[in-house]
């Protein structure tokens, strides 16, 4: 015999209260004063990266089983896709930004003679 598999609507709803517990842990950090105020950044990321996990295993369904090799691919991709763009954004609006600065107050000394 074989075991049966988890029913999908319980799989969903351990997925949906894991999400909830996740999130009311993350507003907790953000308003308490007992963690250091320098951690609080660091909590928060670390819960934020677990909610994705939560979110990928449980609902999007993406297992290291070899069934879910394109997903996995294609998240990877966009994974990719998204950190070249933020990554080129970031540096376009460097470079715009150091480009487009007033330059210091030389030519604004310069005195026109006619």
């Amino acid at each position: 015999m074989q075991p049966s598999a988890p029913s999908p609507l319980l799989i969903y709803t351990i997925g949906l209260f894991v999400a909830i517990l996740l999130t009311a842990t993350s507003f907790w950090a953000a308003n308490t004063t007992l963690l250091w105020p320098g951690g609080v950044f660091l909590g928060l990321a670390v819960l934020a990266i677990a909610q994705m996990g939560i979110h990928l295993v449980f609902f999007l369904h993406i297992t290291t089983g070899p069934e879910s090799t394109n997903n996995v691919l294609a998240l990877a991709f966009g994974v990719l896709i998204v950190f070249v763009v933020v990554a080129g954004s970031m540096w376009i609006m460097a470079d715009l930004n150091q480009n487009m600065m007033m330059p210091s107050a030389e030519p604004m000394s310069v005195r026109m003679s006619h």
